[in-house]
C-alpha cells in the first residue's frame, strides 16, 4: 500500500515554527510554501507494519510476540483493545539531507524545513491510520502511541523496529541513543477495539514526557500533534 505526499498544510508549519499562522507575514509564508514544495519533492515515504494480539499485565502490555511494552501511559490507552497495529514510516534520507546543507548557511530556511517534514511526517502517519483503519471496518480506534510519549520509553525503538524487518523493509534504523535514522520517521502503536472506546485527545502539551522529551531536544517528532 504505497503512501504518497502531495501537500503539506502551511499553517500546521508555521505553528510547528511557533508563529501563528494568521500573524505570518508574506514574506515568511512564501518561505514555507517554497519549502514544502522542496521537502515533497525529496521525500520518498516508506512504511511498514503488522498486526499482534496484545495483552495488559502489571507493567504495561504484551505483544503476542513476547515483546512487552511497558508502562501505566499506554495500559491506559489501550484499554478496551485486544490486538494493535505497529507501524513504522520515513520520509527517506533525502529529507535530512536536504536540511542538512540549508543548515549551512540559512537557519531560517532550515526550521522552515525542518517544520514542513514534521508536518509532512504528520500528513504520512495520518494516510497510514487511515490505511490500517480500512483493513478493521467496525472496529474503533484510539490516537495513535508512539515511544517516547507519555512513560513508554524510547528504548523500544530498536525492538520494534525489529519486530517490523524496518532496516531491511525501509532503510529505518534507530541510533545508540534511541533516535530513528532517517530522523523525520515515526514508529506508533495503533490500537484496535471491537467495540466503542472512550475517546482520547493527543497532545505534545499534555504528553507526560514534555518537559525531559528525547525527540524534543534532537529535533525530532513523534507523530503527536
Amino acid at each position: 500500500m504505497p503512501i504518497s505526499l502531495t501537500q503539506i498544510n502551511p499553517d500546521e508549519v508555521l505553528r510547528y515554527m511557533g508563529t501563528p499562522p494568521d500573524q505570518a507575514g508574506a514574506d515568511l509564508r512564501a518561505l514555507v510554501e517554497q519549502c514544502a514544495r522542496e521537502v515533497i519533492s525529496a521525500a520518498r515515504p516508506r512504511w511498514a507494519y503488522r498486526v499482534f494480539d496484545l495483552t495488559p499485565e502489571a507493567e504495561g502490555v504484551r505483544l503476542d510476540c513476547g515483546l512487552l511494552l511497558p508502562g501505566e501511559d499506554l495500559k491506559r490507552h489501550l484499554r478496551g483493545c485486544r490486538r494493535a497495529a505497529l507501524f513504522c514510516a520515513t520520509l527517506s534520507a533525502q529529507v535530512d539531507a536536504l536540511i542538512r546543507r540549508a543548515e549551512s548557511g540559512d537557519m531560517l530556511r532550515a526550521l522552515a524545513l525542518d517544520c514542513c517534514a514534521a508536518a509532512a511526517v504528520e500528513e504520512v502517519c495520518d494516510q497510514i491510520e487511515g490505511e490500517l483503519q480500512g483493513q478493521f471496518p467496525g472496529c474503533f480506534f484510539p490516537f495513535r502511541f508512539s515511544p517516547g510519549y507519555g512513560d513508554l520509553p524510547l528504548t523500544l525503538q530498536g525492538p520494534l523496529l525489529n519486530l517490523l524487518d524496518a532496516p531491511r523493509r525501509v532503510g529505518l534504523c534507530a541510533s545508540s541513543t534511541h533516535i530513528l535514522t532517517p530522523r523525520k520517521s515515526v514508529t506508533a502503536i495503533l490500537g484496535i477495539a471491537g467495540h466503542p472506546i472512550e475517546a482520547n485527545t493527543r497532545s505534545c502539551v499534555g504528553c507526560p514526557a514534555h518537559d525531559g522529551c528525547q525527540y524534543r531536544k534532537s529535533g525530532g517528532h513523534c507523530g503527536i500533534s
